[in-house]
C-alpha cells in the first residue's frame, strides 16, 4: 500500500480510492459507479463497490490503531481536531465549490453545510471537558464513588447523499474525539467533497487506522451492520433503512444511532407575521431542492390564515430562479439523479390522481443551457389529506402541501396522522400558543417562527416515532454519550 495525495479534481476515468490504515488503497472490488454533476449530467470519477473483505481489512486497521489511541490524551487528541477546524475553515471555498459540483445547490448553502460540519468539530474539540465524569466520596462510611467515560474501540458510519461533508462529521470526529476508532461508508452518489475532508484529516496529523472510509453500496452496509468487531453503528437515511439498520445492528449487540425520514408539517396562526412566514417556509420547503430531512413538506393554515399564506407560497415559488449551483443567481438546483427525479415527479402523479389540486407544477422543468440536468421545479398542492401519499410519505424534493385547519389542535391532529416525528414549526406572535404547541406537540425538534429547525452543534439533533430508532442522537452531549461507555468505580482503601 502505497500513501497519495488524491485531489477532488474531476476526472471521469479516476476511481477513487478507500482509506485504509492512513493509506490510499485500491478496493479488491471490480465494480466501480460513476459519480455525475447532477445539474450537467457530466461525470467527475468513479467510485468503487468495495467488498466485505474491504470493510474487514478496515476493522483489523481500526482494532490496530485503537489501543494507541485511546492511551492518548483526550487533550492532545483535541489539538488534532483543532488543526483539522483551521484547515476546514482555510479550505471552505474549495470545499463549497466541490459540493455544489457533485451535489447540486447552490453554493451558499454548500458552504453553509461546511460550515455546521465545523462547528462539529470545534464543539468535538471540547472533548477534555465533555469527557469528565463525577465523585462523590463517603458514599458509605470510608467508601467513594467515582464515574468516567471510557471509549469502545471501533465504530462505523453509513451516511447519504444530501449532506455528504455535514453529517458524517456529526460522528466522526466525536468518535475519535473520545478516543475511538472509525470506519465511514459514505454515499456513494457524491463522495468526492469528504473525500478532501479526509485528507485535510491527515494533514491534521490524525493517525494511522484512526479513521478509515470504505466506499460502496449496500454490500459494504451490510458488512459493517453484522462484523463482529464493530461496537457501534451511525446512518442516517430513511425510515425504512433506518428501521432495517436498527434492527440489524443491534441483533449483534453493537450501539444504534440510526436517523430516519421526516414529513414535517410548518404551522401558520392567523397572528402571524406573514412575511417572516412565507420567507421561512419558502426557505425550509424549496432549498437544498427539498432533499434534507428538516425540509418543511406540509403547510397547514389555520382558520383565515390559510388564503393568504397560499396564495404567497404559490407566487414566491413561481418566482424561484432554477439553475446550476454554482451560479450566483440560483436559488434551486437539480436533484441528485434522473432516479430521484422520476421518484419525485411519480409523486406529483400520484398527488393528482389521489385528488389534490395541482397549483404549480415542477414536472418536466428545463433550465437554459442544462438540458442533461435534473431539474424538478418547484410544485405546491392544495386538499392534502395525510391518507394520500404526498401528505403521509417523504418525497424529499422540492414540493409543498398545502392544507386548512380550523385550530391549532386540529393542526396538530393532522401532524399526528403521519408515521413522522422529525420536526416541526409553528408561526406566531402569541408567545401562549408557542408554549402550548411545543407542549403538545410531541415532535423532537420544534421551530418557533423558525423554517428549518436544525440544532447547533452542541444541542442533540435527531427525531422521534418512525425518525428515529436508537437512544442517543446525534451531536451535542449525545454523542460523547453514544461514543463512550460510563464506568462506575466504587472503592475503599
Amino acid at each position: 500500500m502505497t500513501p497519495s495525495t488524491p485531489t477532488v479534481a474531476a476526472d471521469p476515468t479516476r476511481l477513487l480510492p478507500n482509506f485504509i490504515g492512513g493509506e490510499w488503497v485500491s478496493s479488491r472490488g471490480t465494480d466501480a459507479l460513476e459519480v455525475k454533476d447532477p445539474g450537467t449530467g457530466r461525470v467527475l470519477g468513479q467510485v468503487p463497490l468495495s467488498t466485505p473483505d474491504d470493510v474487514n481489512d478496515a476493522v483489523e486497521a481500526a482494532r490496530e490503531a485503537f489501543p494507541g489511541w485511546r492511551a492518548t490524551p483526550a487533550v492532545e487528541r483535541a489539538r488534532v481536531l483543532f488543526r483539522l477546524k483551521a484547515l476546514l475553515e482555510d479550505n471552505l471555498e474549495e470545499l463549497g465549490r466541490s459540493l455544489s459540483r457533485e451535489h447540486g445547490k447552490n453554493l451558499k448553502e454548500c458552504i453553509g453545510e461546511v460550515r455546521r460540519g465545523i462547528e462539529n468539530v470545534e464543539h468535538a474539540c471540547g472533548v477534555p471537558t465533555l469527557m469528565m465524569g463525577d465523585t462523590l466520596e463517603d458514599v458509605a462510611s470510608g467508601v467513594d464513588c467515582q464515574t468516567m467515560r471510557q471509549p469502545l474501540g471501533v465504530f462505523a458510519g453509513i451516511t447519504p447523499y444530501n449532506f455528504p461533508v455535514m453529517i458524517p462529521l456529526w460522528f466522526w470526529p466525536y468518535a475519535v474525539a473520545t478516543g475511538n476508532t472509525f470506519i465511514l461508508k459514505p454515499s456513494e452518489q457524491d463522495p468526492l467533497t469528504h473525500h478532501r475532508v479526509v485528507e485535510l484529516a491527515l494533514e491534521a496529523g490524525l493517525p494511522p487506522g484512526v479513521l478509515n472510509v470504505v466506499h460502496g453500496d449496500k454490500t459494504v452496509s451490510e458488512a459493517i451492520l453484522v462484523h463482529p468487531h464493530i461496537q457501534g453503528v451511525s446512518f442516517v437515511g430513511s425510515s425504512s433503512i433506518a428501521r432495517l439498520v436498527y434492527t440489524r445492528a443491534a441483533a449483534t449487540g453493537k450501539r444504534v444511532q440510526a436517523l430516519g425520514g421526516a414529513k414535517n408539517h410548518m404551522i401558520v396562526l392567523p397572528d402571524a407575521d406573514l412575511d417572516l412566514s412565507s420567507d421561512a417556509i419558502i426557505n425550509s420547503v424549496y432549498g437544498s431542492a427539498g432533499q434534507r430531512c428538516l425540509a418543511g413538506s406540509q403547510v397547514v393554515g389555520v382558520g383565515s390564515a390559510y388564503e393568504e399564506i397560499r396564495d404567497r407560497v404559490v407566487e414566491r415559488a413561481g418566482k424561484l430562479k432554477v439553475g446550476y449551483g454554482l451560479d450566483p443567481e440560483t436559488f434551486m438546483g437539480p436533484v441528485v439523479s434522473q432516479t430521484h427525479r422520476e421518484r419525485v415527479e411519480g409523486f406529483i402523479d400520484a398527488g393528482e390522481k389521489e385528488g389534490a389540486q395541482l397549483l404549480l407544477d415542477g414536472r418536466g422543468y428545463q433550465v437554459e443551457g442544462y438540458p442533461d440536468g435534473h431539474w424538478v421545479g418547484p410544485t405546491v398542492f392544495e386538499g392534502v389529506a395525510p391518507e394520500m401519499s404526498v401528505g403521509r410519505e417523504e418525497i424529499f424534493g422540492p414540493v409543498a402541501g398545502m392544507t386548512r385547519a380550523d385550530s391549532v389542535e386540529d393542526a396538530i391532529e393532522l401532524m399526528h396522522r403521519v408515521e413522522y416525528g422529525n420536526a416541526t414549526s409553528i408561526f406566531t406572535t402569541s408567545g401562549r400558543a408557542a408554549r402550548e404547541f411545543r407542549y403538545h406537540a410531541g415532535i423532537s425538534m420544534i421551530g418557533i417562527n423558525i423554517g428549518v429547525a436544525a440544532p447547533m452543534a452542541f444541542f442533540p439533533f435527531g427525531g422521534s416515532r418512525a425518525s428515529f430508532y436508537g437512544d442517543l442522537r446525534a451531536q451535542g452531549k449525545d454523542a460523547i454519550s453514544f461514543f463512550t461507555d460510563e464506568r462506575v468505580v466504587i472503592s475503599r482503601w
